[in-house]
């Protein structure tokens, strides 16, 4: 099961701009092939369905714990793109066409789905696939399955990163740059200890350094690129016969597990959009009707 708790996994910035097109480009990174959808659905239905987890131990753990990270992630990206797509165009009289825009490259479905808000879709409109999901119930297929899904991940943001410069955009995608490399690196050392292939050395893809992000730095620096979370108050003790030793690929940092989850900060509140009729198309009655019932707590 999982915990819900009410905040992202980072602060996003306060002064997000509204930019269609970056919104675009971020849904590649939450409906695409390897976006957040199919890092989270692979992994959950891997653990799910794993064979004999208790005498796998360390294997079962790292990728039960992960999946619990990549629920975060799908939130933070959707948030993201939200963020992206908020402080829209608004007017409360349809007839002057609030979303008509000829000039800006959008995924009309934003507007015309979301009101406007995130799909459940990559960077074309394409709903999300239950085809991406790669379950062998072989481990090691699995797992070198999962070190090619965020290999493709690692490769899909570094190319988003290239396609905008909006600062919340390249804020989230820093930190999913590290967090990703750190799943990338943990799945890599679990075949390593399984067949004693080198991963990372094998296929350094693509061979380019966090630290040629700069906003992948300040997760560096507060050793984000050395920490495996295991999302839980209690279970996964076992992750450190895996995830252990030093953090070879970047500055050769202690790797550390950390029993819990990041701290995490408030998400976004949004802001109303009348011609989107989000929340509605009189705002003010649903928001007095909320206040009616927290007084009433």
């Amino acid at each position: 099961m999982f915990l819900r708790i009410d905040k992202l996994g980072i602060e996003l910035p306060a002064s997000t701009k509204f930019d269609p097109t970056a919104a675009a480009a971020v849904q590649e990174l939450l409906g695409g092939r390897f976006g957040e959808m199919s890092t989270l659905n692979n992994y959950l239905h891997q653990s799910v369905a794993m064979k004999a987890k208790r005498q796998l131990g360390s294997f079962y753990e790292l990728v039960a714990s992960i999946t619990a990270e990549e629920v975060g992630h799908v939130e933070l990206v959707a948030a993201t793109i939200n963020a992206l797509l908020d402080q829209a165009p608004d007017d409360d009289d349809p007839e002057d066409a609030p979303f008509e825009d000829k000039t800006t490259p959008r995924i009309n479905q934003h507007f015309i789905m979301g009101g406007p808000g995130h799909l459940v879709a990559n960077s074309q409109g394409a709903p999300w696939s239950g085809d991406y999901v790669f379950n062998s119930g072989n481990l090691v297929m699995d797992l070198l399955h999962n070190f090619f899904l965020e290999t493709g991940a690692r490769t899909h943001k570094a190319r988003v990163y290239e396609m905008t410069s909006n600062e919340t955009a390249r804020t989230m995608i820093g930190y999913l740059l590290v967090r990703g490399g750190v799943h990338q690196a943990a799945y890599g050392l679990a075949l390593e200890k399984l067949t004693g292939v080198q991963m990372t050395k094998m296929l350094p893809i693509p061979n380019i350094d966090n630290d040629k992000f700069p906003h992948t730095r300040p997760w560096q620096s507060k050793g984000e690129h050395t920490k495996l979370y295991t999302f839980s108050p209690s279970d996964y003790q076992n992750l450190g016969g895996i995830w252990s030793g030093t953090a070879d690929w970047a500055d050769g940092a202690p790797l550390e597990v950390v029993q819990g989850h990041p701290q995490g900060a408030d998400p976004p509140e949004g802001t109303p959009n009348q011609a989107g009729f989000a929340p509605d198309y009189e705002p003010g009655e649903v928001f007095e009707i909320a206040q009616r019932l927290m007084r009433n707590m």
